[in-house]
């Protein structure tokens, strides 16, 4: 399987730039309200057991499960019902934002990274289109739910044999982008192992030690470079210098 993503500069409307705003703001409140949901929940478990803290404390239920992506996932869809913002962005567009969120925890306790972050509008800056049922692109123009046809500039053209997977709208300084996942059903053999093998460590006393027991000496690069150098003396004074301090000395 052979994956590739290109980029395309996007055209919209006045009206479809309302509407990739809207689904950014609609995207960055559901990341900031999930996490908020799972710092409450790590805070909760940090409180002492004989005692609460004179400055604030999180109540919640000792029974209360960890809000996981499936249970943040089943409760947006309770929300999408009686939300009308959550309404009008598309379903697996904010499931995406969940995943990403996910993720983020996931890399945090396996990977060490930091605990995720709430994002401004600065931040939250792209959103995710996650599968197609049928090609999106029509010569120079791409249809995405909830956005309609959008205007694309179509800079080079989409390789034979690649299926659109997925799309994500990209919001930058210079305007819009349309990020495209390509995947091609196509097998690309491992490259077979030739030559001869060599491990190489380096180390303090001899510089290279190979796996073939084979020992190099340090290279005295400073050593034989300062055997070269030359001790100058002081250039002599010029002429007129001779005779300035010879006016000084008869004063």
């Amino acid at each position: 399987m052979l994956i590739l993503t290109y980029e395309y500069k996007l055209v919209p409307t006045r009206k479809q730039t309302a509407i990739i705003e809207d689904m950014l703001a609609v995207c960055r409140k559901v990341w900031n309200y999930a996490l908020r949901e799972r710092k409450d929940w790590h805070e909760s478990k940090r409180c002492a057991i004989n005692y609460c803290s004179l400055q604030k404390e999180y109540i919640i239920p000792a029974n209360e499960p960890y809000p996981s992506y499936k249970l943040q996932a089943a409760n947006l869809t309770k929300a999408k019902k009686i939300n009308p913002e959550l309404k009008r962005t598309n379903a697996q567009v904010l499931q995406q934002v969940l995943k990403t969120l996910e993720r983020a925890f996931k890399n945090m306790k396996e990977q060490g990274y930091g605990f995720p972050r709430f994002k401004n509008k600065y931040r939250m800056r792209s959103f995710l289109f996650p599968q197609f049922k049928t090609n999106p692109i029509t010569n120079e123009w791409i249809k995405l739910p909830q956005i309609g046809l959008l205007k694309m500039r179509l800079s080079r053209p989409i390789p034979d044999g690649f299926k659109i997977k997925q799309v994500r709208i990209v919001k930058r300084a210079s305007g819009y982008f349309a990020m495209l996942s390509l995947q091609s059903e196509v097998s690309i053999p491992d490259t077979p192992a030739w030559g001869h093998p060599l491990g190489v460590d380096v180390g303090l006393d001899k510089f290279l030690a190979t796996s073939d027991n084979e020992l190099i000496e340090r290279p005295r690069f400073f050593s034989e470079l300062h055997g070269k150098l030359k001790l100058t003396s002081d250039p002599a004074p010029s002429h007129g210098a001779r005779e300035r301090a010879s006016c000084y000395n008869a004063d």
